[in-house]
């Protein structure tokens, strides 16, 4: 059974930094992509970044420039690095994996592909 625990969110301010880890366990190993999505209260979960077995990545236009994914596969673990943290940031956040490759969708939190999702670590920026 797979398990993905978030960790390192917090609060900052606007301007600041924050890098979240997903430690992985379980049935997963470096076949699997992964993402990063976000939920900020009142609003629907949307994707942020996504990186596929092979390391290719994808961001949401809000992020491009400020947040970086990155896996460590000898770690099973995920990152987000996250600079120039904006106040429009404060979310859930929540890391999910699914298996092999993903054709559509990879930064779409109602893709069913995504299979394993954490419980999630709250970001804070303040303005």
């Amino acid at each position: 059974q797979v398990q993905l625990v978030e960790s390192g969110g917090g609060s900052v301010q606007s301007g600041g930094s924050l890098k979240l880890s997903c430690a992985a366990s379980g049935f997963i190993d470096s076949t699997y992509g992964m993402g990063w999505f976000r939920q900020a209260p009142g609003k629907e979960r949307e994707g942020v970044a996504a990186i596929d077995p092979d390391g290719a990545t994808n961001y949401t236009d809000s992020v491009k420039g400020r947040f970086t994914i990155s896996r460590d596969n000898a770690k099973n673990t995920l990152y987000l690095q996250m600079n120039s943290l904006k106040h429009e940031d404060t979310a859930m956040y929540y890391c999910a994996a699914y298996v092999g490759y993903l054709r559509f969708g990879v930064l779409d939190p109602e893709n069913y592909d995504y299979n394993y999702w954490g419980q999630g670590t709250q970001v804070t920026v303040s303005s």
